[in-house]
C-alpha cells in the first residue's frame, strides 16, 4: 500500500498510515482545533511521503535534466562553480504588486553638497505618495557593509561597487533606491549603470561649488583637511 505522511495541527511529527485515515486523522484534527473552515479543506491534501533516500532523490532530478534544460555552471572573478537561479516571482511581479517602477537615482558630488539632505527630501516625498524607497547613504553603508574598506583609491572602487550591487537588487525588488555618496570616479558610477537595464539609472550631480561646500562643512572635514591631518576621505 501507498504510504503517505498526514501533518496533523499540533503534531510533533508527521505520522505514517494509509491515504483514507491520514484524510480522515487530518481533518478531524483540523476541525478540533478551531483554526480552520473545514468546509474549505479540499484543497489541503496528505502528502506523498518519499519512499527514496534524499540522495537518491536529488540523482533521480539530476538524471530527469537533459538537453536545453542543462544549466552550465559559470566562473564570475574568483567564485566557480556557480549557477544562477531563476525565480518565478520576478521583478515585473514585484512592481506590480508595489505600484511602482523599481529603479535607483544615484546622487553624487562634493562633501557638504547636501546629497544626504536632497535623498531625505526625495524618499519622503515619495513616501506621501505611497512609493516604497530606499537610502544607500555612503556613510551608512560604511557603517556597516563598507567597514572593512578604506579612502585608498582601490577601496573606493570597491565601496561604489558593493553599493551599486545592493542597489541594483533593491531596484530588481520594485523598489526606488536612493543612493547618495560622493562617487568621484566616472568609470566607477559607469559601472554602477551598467548593472541595470537602460533608463533605470538616474544619475543626479550636485553642482555646488566648493567654497560653498566648504563654508558649510558638516563633518569638518575641510577643516582638517586644511590643516593636513586628514587625507583621502574627499
Amino acid at each position: 500500500m501507498e504510504k503517505v505522511v498526514a501533518v496533523a495541527v499540533g503534531a510533533t511529527r508527521p505520522a505514517i498510515c494509509s491515504p483514507s485515515l491520514a484524510e480522515v486523522d487530518f481533518r478531524t484534527s483540523v476541525k478540533m482545533s478551531g483554526f480552520f473552515n473545514v468546509s474549505r479543506l479540499r484543497s489541503l491534501q496528505p502528502i506523498k511521503a518519499l519512499e527514496e533516500s534524499a540522495t537518491a532523490s536529488v540523482v533521480q532530478e539530476s538524471a530527469a535534466i537533459s538537453g536545453n534544460n542543462l544549466c552550465q555552471n559559470s566562473t564570475v572573478a574568483k567564485s566557480t562553480n556557480i549557477l544562477w537561479h531563476k525565480n518565478s516571482v520576478d521583478k515585473r511581479d514585484r512592481q506590480q504588486l508595489l505600484q511602482q517602477k523599481g529603479c535607483v537615482i544615484w546622487i553624487t558630488g562634493l562633501s557638504g553638497s547636501g546629497k544626504s539632505t536632497l535623498a531625505c527630501a526625495l524618499s519622503q516625498a515619495l513616501h506621501w505618495r505611497g512609493k516604497l524607497t530606499y537610502i544607500l547613504d555612503g556613510d551608512n553603508c560604511r557603517h556597516g557593509l563598507n567597514r572593512d574598506l578604506s579612502f585608498k583609491a582601490e577601496d573606493r572602487v570597491e565601496n561604489i561597487r558593493r553599493i551599486g550591487e545592493v542597489a541594483k537588487l533593491f531596484a530588481d525588488a520594485g523598489v526606488i533606491c536612493i543612493a547618495c555618496l560622493i562617487s568621484p570616479y566616472r568609470k566607477d558610477r559607469d559601472a554602477c549603470r551598467s548593472m541595470l537595464p537602460e533608463g533605470d539609472f538616474i544619475e543626479v550631480f550636485m553642482d555646488v561649488p566648493l567654497q560653498v561646500c566648504e563654508a558649510r562643512d558638516p563633518k569638518g572635514l575641510y577643516k582638517l583637511a586644511r590643516e593636513g591631518k586628514v587625507k583621502g576621505t574627499f
